[in-house]
């Protein structure tokens, strides 16, 4: 049985505003006035939209990682890497082959080794249930187009 989304609320309501700054350049600012760009990935150091998604995917999860084990130890170290291969065939563009992987190091003794011991876990979690961004993508949603 599948279950029906639940209606949108203020709580669960999420939104970002795009506005046109030069050729293919885009400012977005979300609800609390935070700003990124992106572009076509041409001559300026703007994320394309594919960057963005896979940061997206990253941030999420290393997020998520990182509230677990980070109860345990503080890392050392923590480098997550988002990767996918774009590809162009009978059901348009897509991202195919995504992965996230995680090179995280936590200090010697017992709070690190804690931490080392739940990331696979965390993993799991972040994949599974965590992450809405990732699981968004893995579950298909459909996206809807409107005309103001």
């Amino acid at each position: 049985m599948t279950s029906q989304p639940a209606a949108s609320t203020p709580d669960s309501f999420r939104s970002v505003e795009l506005t046109k700054i030069g050729t293919n350049r885009f400012k977005a600012t979300n609800a609390r006035g935070g700003e990124t760009y992106f572009g076509t990935g041409g001559e300026d150091p703007d994320f394309t939209p594919v960057e963005m998604l896979l940061a997206a995917i990253a941030g999420c999860s290393a997020i998520d990682v990182d509230l677990i084990a980070g109860k345990r130890a503080t890392s050392d170290s923590f480098r997550v890497t988002a990767s996918g291969d774009k590809v162009r065939d009978e059901q348009g563009q897509r991202l195919v082959n995504l992965s996230v992987t995680f090179t995280v190091t936590y200090p010697d003794g017992e709070a690190g080794d804690g931490a080392r011991a739940v990331m696979p876990r965390a993993l799991e979690q972040t994949r599974d249930r965590l992450c809405p961004v990732s699981r968004t993508v893995a579950l298909g949603e459909p996206v809807a187009f409107h005309q103001a």
